[in-house]
């Protein structure tokens, strides 16, 4: 049995950066890796397919390692097969006194995939897009809000744009940026206004990281206990590796 992934006439390949993890995780994701690797369950790929995974808590508190297809599913074409009816199964069962049934361990590693579909089935991780695979440097986008002074037009100088970039540098730089120790406590300061939402992540009174977003129109009509609340959503979906 061979299991195939037919894809919507005009799909483009479905590539998503990996999602990023927490040191524990990280720990427990490159074990996990190692041993499908070891299993042969997993093979180096330059696929230009690439989906990102994610490690679940089971009930023994072990975690799963899970491969988020939900883009590439979106473009499969749906196997629409019937099921069929529980009370039709019931009834072939008349005058047969024996049932057996088997339950395969990681029963998803028993299906072969069409050979021309498993590079369709890749994923990427922190490690890489399986294990050799080393990541491109990620685009780097600072988001800029518009600055604005009552009764004076905007005009951004040569000066302005100077004292800009000297900023930057600065606040984004040692030692004003700081290495997280993900055995010491983090702290979270976050603001709203109107305009924008902006985020300070700090260990032992020091800047680990900035963040900020630009509201939506619509988010802009927000009351503001909402506006505070939309801060704190934001950076605990940001930060909660």
């Amino acid at each position: 049995i061979e299991f195939s992934i037919n894809l919507v006439p005009g799909t483009s390949p479905v590539s998503i950066a990996p999602y990023r993890m927490s040191p524990k995780e990280l720990v427990e994701l490159k074990k996990q890796i190692e041993e499908l690797q070891g299993k042969q369950f997993i093979r180096p790929s330059v696929s230009p397919w690439g989906v990102p995974v994610l490690l679940v808590k089971k009930k023994d508190a072990s975690m799963r390692l899970c491969v988020d297809y939900r883009q590439l599913n979106k473009v499969t074409i749906k196997n629409k097969y019937p099921l069929p009816r529980i009370d039709d199964l019931i009834d072939q069962l008349v005058g047969d006194c024996v049932f057996s049934k088997i339950d395969l361990r990681s029963g998803y590693h028993q299906i072969r995939v069409r050979a021309e579909d498993v590079p369709k089935t890749a994923f990427r991780t922190r490690y890489g897009h399986y294990e050799r695979f080393i990541e491109n440097f990620s685009r780097l986008a600072l988001p800029l809000t518009k600055l604005t002074k009552k009764d004076q037009p905007f005009v951004w100088d040569s000066k302005c744009e100077e004292s800009f970039q000297d900023l930057k540098r600065i606040l984004t730089s040692a030692p004003v940026l700081v290495l997280p120790d993900p055995s010491k406590t983090f702290e979270v300061f976050c603001d709203a206004s109107n305009l924008g939402l902006g985020e300070v992540l700090l260990q032992g009174g020091k800047v680990v990281a900035y963040a900020s977003k630009q509201l939506k129109i619509h988010e802009q009509n927000y009351p503001t206990h909402e506006l505070e609340l939309a801060a704190i959503v934001f950076v605990l979906k940001l930060w909660r590796h």
